[in-house]
Formats: structure tokens, sequence, C-alpha cells
């Protein structure tokens, strides 16, 4: 299974969480991988206080700011400050890797004989589609600045992370950033 190395903070939770009794409770973080987008929970290293949209590095090399990944996760799991931080992390994400989601708009294909990749980003039917792919074959997208300039009314940024979070909450049909939970990370 491909793992990321880092990570975006969505929710510090300095004193545990409220469904876990008192006597156990510890430090917890809410994280999603920059790369893959897994959702982890960790525990922070002594002493050491996170903040909302930090970038950390949860690879297998010391870390200097998390003990240990704890385990994956499902958004449903997430904290309400997590779930409301996540559009915006995400966001950021896809503008941190903009080349990666260029080669998506420059290459994406077609995913059945009705359905066009392009098409399974939010707000892009089959009149966007068409432009995208014109616009394209005459030069490729070299930014998404450029991709605003020459495919009107079109958020490249925005579609892109709306699509993640729609993978995430299990509302897509069709995974093409995120991966599959295993049965194993789908338990409790």
């Amino acid at each position: 299974m491909k793992k990321d190395e880092w990570a975006y903070v969505l929710d510090y939770l300095p004193k545990g969480k409220q469904e876990v009794p008192p006597h156990k409770r510890k430090p917890v973080a809410q994280v999603v991988g920059e790369n893959f987008f897994t959702l982890l929970e960790v525990t922070p290293r002594e002493g050491m206080a996170l903040e909302n949209g930090d970038k950390i590095y949860i690879g297998e090399d010391t870390r200097e700011h998390i003990d240990h990944i704890d385990r994956r996760i499902k958004y449903e799991w997430l904290t309400p400050t997590a779930k409301s931080e996540l559009p915006y992390v995400l966001r950021t994400a896809v503008e941190d890797h903009e080349q990666r989601f260029l080669e998506f708009y420059n290459t994406a294909g077609i995913i059945s004989t009705r359905q066009h990749k392009l098409e399974t980003l939010p707000k892009i039917g089959k009149k966007s589609r068409e432009e995208i792919l014109e616009e394209r074959e005459i030069e490729k997208f070299e930014s998404f600045q450029d991709m605003r300039q020459r495919v009107r009314g079109i958020d490249p940024v925005k579609a892109v992370s709306d699509k993640i979070l729609e993978e995430m909450k299990g509302e897509s049909k069709y995974l093409l950033f995120t991966p599959m939970l295993d049965k194993k990370d789908r338990r409790r």
C-alpha cells in the first residue's frame, strides 16, 4: 500500500478525544496525507503542540512532530473541526502540487464508453469537458492560471479538491485521487 510521507494537521486535541475514558485519554491529531489524501490519527511527541494546517512529516524516518501513527480513519470519524478544515487543506495540497494535477487535466481519458474522467469532477459536464479537451489539444495547460484563462467558468483547483472530498466521503463511484479502504481499515 502506498503511504504518505507528509501530512497536514486537520485537528489537534491536546487532551484527547471526548469519547475516550478520562484515564485513557492522550493527545491526538487528525491529519490528511499530502499525496494520497489518507486520513489518519496520530500521536504527537511528548510536549509537542500542533496547529491546524501545519505540514508534518509522517514517513518512516525520524519524525520531529509525531511519535506514531495510531490508525487510518474514515471521513465520518473526523471531528467537526477537522471536517471544517479539510476543504481548505485539500485546496492547499492541490495548489502545492500544481504539476501533478495539471498532468491529470492534460492526460485524463475515458472511464467507460459513456463517461470521461473529467466529467467525474464536480461542476464539469460534457460542454466543459469538450472545452478542456479542445484547449489541451491546441497546447497543454502550463498552470492553473493558464487553465482559468483558456477555459472560462472553471476553477481547476476547486474542481479537484471537491472531487477528493467527495471520494473521502464515499460519495463518488470512481476513485481518481484517494485509496480505497481495506476491510481492516474500516473498523473503528
